[in-house]
């Protein structure tokens, strides 16, 4: 779906709201952060991964983050929803649309329908707002694979089954427009295509789970990364991709409160794997004269973390991320200026957090990371604050 296309649903949203006795509610959250770190965040990289997206660190010292204005429209026989993301970076503040799409309603048999600009089936958080994450920032897989959360425009059907265990099917027609993808060049304006599945069930009255698989394909054009830049001549090369993009990712969640009781104490352990393949080109643009590879990657992360409510406004939580990669091309001096030779290091990092939320619709959070993503480990300090105002939708499993 082209981007060009969003306008007419938000069109679409105010017509329903007109025309049909519908609820419209708006939210505000505010996101902000205070970071500390112990090396340059400007010289971050994860060796064996071509960084996009905003899969960089936060800026140093305090930000907004990633407030957020949400407005969202239920009528009859649709739902609408869009919001609206107000990030700092490099000190620069500016608006951005986030999600902003139609949703059937009461189709029947189980089948949902959704058009416009969300966030895409693939994984377990990246269907969920940052700011409702157990921890302050992304899992290095996250940052790794899709640029800290993959966001793209397009076409999602989606069937829950009738049966007592949950069941859930769905696939995603995607622009490509957004890393990973790098950009839509099919005359039907779909270069990704997301299929996953999710099952879950209790345990007994106490216990939960819930597993999830998910299958990202992408013709990806000219996709560009953060290697390691450098100037020549006034001129930068920026390392650029143009192949085929395979993503595999697994999930699973356990859940445990007493009696299912959640208010006092609950616990929750969550893990994540993604595996991708990718075969194609590497270019680095701005080289003179230019200079190419072919590239075969070959990569791998996952994150597993585990969060305690010990009080009804207290929560720890522990996190353990790894990422590894075996990436091979024709010239190795292009691999390396790409940041797609792993220079020996499997990135790693270890966080512990502790929040407290004296309402329902506010957080306190401190976490401290120890981060060995690259040569120089860094010793990472985040506090964060969330505050939601007005309507907040209900969180996921």
């Amino acid at each position: 779906m082209k981007f060009y296309l969003l306008p007419i649903l938000m069109v679409g949203l105010l017509i329903t709201a007109e025309s049909q006795a519908a609820q419209v509610s708006y939210g505000l959250t505010l996101d902000g952060k205070i970071t500390d770190y112990r090396q340059d965040p400007e010289e971050y990289e994860l060796p064996g991964f071509g960084l996009g997206g905003e899969a960089g660190l936060d800026d140093e010292g305090f930000s907004l983050n990633h407030s957020e204005i949400t407005m969202q429209v239920d009528a009859e026989h649709l739902s609408a929803k869009m919001t609206v993301v107000i990030p700092e970076e490099d000190g620069d503040i500016d608006a951005e649309l986030e999600e902003l799409y139609l949703e059937s309603v009461g189709l029947g048999n189980g089948i949902t329908l959704r058009a416009g600009r969300y966030f895409a089936g693939v994984g377990y958080i990246n269907q969920q707002h940052t700011h409702s994450w157990d921890f302050a920032d992304a899992p290095l897989a996250y940052r790794a694979f899709w640029g800290r959360q993959y966001i793209d425009d397009g076409l999602r059907i989606n069937w829950v089954a009738p049966t007592d265990m949950f069941v859930e099917l769905g696939l995603d027609a995607l622009n490509g427009g957004k890393y990973p993808a790098g950009g839509s060049t099919s005359w039907d304006g779909v270069d990704a295509h997301v299929a996953y599945a999710n099952f879950g069930d209790d345990i007994d009255s106490s216990q939960s789970w819930q597993a999830g698989v998910s299958y990202y394909a992408a013709d990806v054009d000219d996709r560009l990364s953060g290697g390691h830049q450098h100037g020549g001549g006034g001129a930068t090369e920026i390392p650029g991709f143009t192949g085929d993009s395979d993503v595999l990712g697994l999930n699973l969640v356990y859940k445990w409160a007493p009696d299912g009781n959640y208010r006092n104490r609950n616990f929750t352990l969550q893990s994540e794997l993604f595996i991708r393949d990718e075969d194609g080109d590497v270019i680095l643009k701005g080289s003179s004269p230019l200079e190419a590879t072919t590239y075969r990657g070959d990569q791998k992360g996952f994150y597993v973390q585990g969060v305690y409510q010990f009080k009804p406004q207290w929560r720890v939580g522990s996190r353990f991320d790894y990422l590894t990669s075996d990436n091979k091309g024709s010239d190795a001096e292009v691999l390396e200026e790409a940041s797609l030779d792993d220079e020996g290091v499997d990135p790693k990092r270890w966080s512990v957090m502790l929040d407290y939320a004296p309402t329902e619709m506010s957080r306190w959070r401190l976490q401290f990371n120890r981060d060995k993503s690259y040569e120089r480990n860094d010793n990472q300090i985040l506090l964060q604050y969330v505050i939601s105002f007005g309507a907040h939708g209900a969180h996921t499993f």
